[in-house]
Parts: structure tokens; sequence; C-alpha cells
């Protein structure tokens, strides 16, 4: 299996800022990346909220 260039964080971060109000084209121009893996990446973790990517605070 191919290994991601970008963590789960990163990801969960474009996707957040997506959410927020910055047009797609400007999100993945920042990230270095398609509107095609966006996308694909909103596929496979956007039903996930960024707390549920990042794990748990320490106790």
């Amino acid at each position: 299996m191919k290994k991601t260039r970008y963590t789960e964080e990163q990801i969960a971060f474009a996707l957040k800022q997506a959410e927020t109000g910055t047009r797609v084209e400007e999100v993945c121009r920042k990230m270095g990346i398609s509107e095609a893996t966006f996308y694909n990446w909103k596929k496979k973790f956007g039903g996930m909220g960024v707390t549920k990517t990042a794990p748990p605070a320490p106790a």
C-alpha cells in the first residue's frame, strides 16, 4: 500500500478549511493537491470530525 504524503491532521485541516468557507480551489492550491484528491479525502474522511481524527488528549 502506498504511504500518503499527508498526515490525517493535514487532511482534516484541509477539509475544515473548506467547511468554514475557504474555496476548494484555494485549499487545493495551498496544499499542492488536485481537486480530485480533495474530494477523495472528503469522501473518505468527510464523515469524521477533527476530534475523531486527532488522538485523544492526555488525561
